[in-house]
């Protein structure tokens, strides 16, 4: 697999665990179920999306591992 394809699926999974962390915790912000508001809600899981994404620009320590754990099974 090519190194962008690498970087791609690992820099998605982190944006998809972020959005779904950052939704929890602003639904968690309600005292009551209807109290939610939903587009804080989205808003603010998009933003924390995207600012995955730009982060993980700055390198994914998840790829270097697996290619640490590759290189180990070659020798």
């Amino acid at each position: 697999m090519s190194k962008f394809k690498v970087w791609i699926k690992a820099a998605a999974v982190r944006a998809v665990k972020t959005i779904a962390q950052t939704a929890i915790a602003t639904i968690g912000t309600s005292a009551v179920l209807s109290q939610v508001d939903w587009r804080v809600v989205v808003s603010a899981s998009v933003l924390s999306g995207v600012l995955s994404l730009l982060t993980s620009i700055a390198g994914l320590p998840e790829i270097k591992e697996k290619a640490s754990e590759e290189k180990g099974k070659e020798e």
